[in-house]
């Protein structure tokens, strides 16, 4: 199986710069990779998708270790798009950006803290990798945090929901 992974091209110039990744990958899931305007992955069906949920990653704002998560069968990827929450308004975008990180990164360590994810926040998009449970929880406080709910209301919303 062949798929073409296109991602950011400020993320793509990263993966030129150096040939570890593609080592790793090889390594871990016995797949080729190739940039060629974007990025060729070919082997095996189940290999090839696994190593394409870690590209997105890593073109999401991930760093490549923590892409590398995914390579764990109980860990996924999930990512919501800004825009949804702030229609065209591009300064409504990094507002809502700005709210998700929270002042000092605060909120943004709160939810990966209580909810056990790891999260990125690039572009137009809040990433999340986790466990599907996990994941839940940490989408529902970005999304609550996105719509506009009050930080400690979300804050409250991790305490009670927190993984244990």
């Amino acid at each position: 199986m062949i798929e073409h992974v296109s991602i950011p091209e400020d993320r793509l110039t990263l993966l030129r710069k150096s040939s570890v990744w593609r080592e790793k990958l090889k390594d871990f899931l016995n797949v080729d990779v190739d940039i060629k305007g974007d990025i060729v992955i070919s082997g095996d069906v189940l290999q090839v998708i696994r190593g394409k949920d870690i590209i997105i990653a890593f073109g999401r704002g991930f760093d490549f270790e923590e892409s590398l998560d995914l390579l764990d069968e109980e860990y996924f990827l999930e990512v919501v798009n800004i825009g949804e929450f702030a229609r065209k308004s591009i300064g409504r975008q990094v507002t809502l950006k700005g709210r998700v990180i929270g002042e000092g990164g605060v909120t943004k360590k709160m939810i990966e803290k209580y909810a056990g994810v790891k999260i990125a926040v690039y572009g137009k998009t809040v990433s999340v990798i986790g466990k599907p449970q996990n994941i839940r929880i940490a989408m529902n406080a970005v999304e609550m945090i996105l719509s506009g709910s009050k930080h400690n209301s979300v804050y409250r919303f991790l305490q009670e929901n927190k993984v244990v």
